[in-house]
């Protein structure tokens, strides 16, 4: 996103005066590429790290370890699984950054480059969350046909009671598909560098949220925000709720369910039955009739 703020940063307080030679000038493509690439790195591991770990313990519901579909070390899995993806999605991602600091897309610096000065800012926040959540709509459905689904988008489908760290454990192709609307939107559309800066922020933040187990969302809102507990029943009902922020392509295309966890049929639901029927302890360990996925 804004990925010149950025690099002008990094090159400030870092790249020139400790890495690079000064003869080296800091708009010189190849520099801003191999730039790029490390701060875009490090910049998704924070990220994922950084905001996974404190959704994972002041916010994730640790008693849905217990589900008898919770893997085995699918944490450790989960985490592995996205730090050995990042770096490969990084790479095409980097191009469309790189593009963007030379001055190819709509970005722009100040409120006044607007046409519609702080309407426009409004507007744009606005029409950047609506046209990215059509696109993944769009995108999501179709790494799950059945041509590509098991090559691309099946490894995201093996946790089925996702964690916070879930939230980035994609196949490079898969992780790549469903960031780039949020890359393509200011080639197309004018955006602030700012305000871009924070919607990136601010997708990653929600991205981990809908993985965190929280399945609490205001009543007048449970058929309008894909929270938690909708994106948690796509996870374990494969066809229903692909969007990411709102449940409109999920109506328009048919594929909206409402979340079963808010119908008192959800995860939590299915640990206290099985615990009532003696299948499972109080401390999530199976009695042997209650199959516990390993491995898939």
């Amino acid at each position: 996103p804004t990925m010149d703020l950025v690099l002008n940063f990094a090159d400030y307080y870092f790249f020139t005066p400790y890495v690079y030679p000064s003869s080296w000038p800091e708009d010189e493509p190849l520099r801003q590429i191999l730039g790029l690439l490390v701060v875009t790195n490090l910049g998704a591991a924070i990220l994922y790290l950084g905001l996974g770990a404190l959704s994972y313990y002041f916010i994730f519901d640790h008693s849905l370890m217990k589900h008898p579909q919770f893997l085995e070390n699918q944490v450790r899995r989960e985490i592995k699984y996205a730090m050995s993806s990042l770096p490969l999605i990084s790479i095409p991602t980097v191009a469309l950054f790189f593009a963007e600091v030379r001055g190819y897309s709509k970005l722009y610096d100040e409120v006044h480059e607007s046409p519609l000065g702080w309407t426009g800012l409004v507007v744009s926040m606005f029409s950047f969350l609506f046209f990215t959540d059509m696109c993944i709509y769009w995108v999501h459905r179709f790494l799950h046909h059945k041509l590509v689904y098991k090559r691309l988008h099946k490894p995201h489908h093996i946790w089925k009671i996702p964690t916070p760290f879930a939230s980035h454990a994609f196949h490079p192709v898969d992780g790549f598909l469903q960031g780039l609307p949020y890359h393509i939107y200011p080639f197309l559309f004018p955006l602030h560098k700012v305000l871009y800066l924070i919607l990136y922020v601010f997708v990653n933040i929600w991205t981990i949220s809908i993985h965190d187990g929280d399945y609490r969302v205001p009543g007048m809102l449970e058929k309008i925000i894909n929270g938690a507990a909708h994106h948690t029943d796509h996870h374990l009902f494969f066809d229903y709720n692909y969007g990411q922020y709102f449940t409109l392509w999920d109506r328009i295309g048919g594929s909206y369910r409402h979340p079963s966890a808010l119908m008192g049929n959800g995860p939590h639901d299915c640990i206290k039955k099985l615990q009532a029927e003696g299948k499972l302890d109080s401390n999530g360990t199976n009695n042997g009739d209650a199959p516990r996925v390993k491995k898939e």
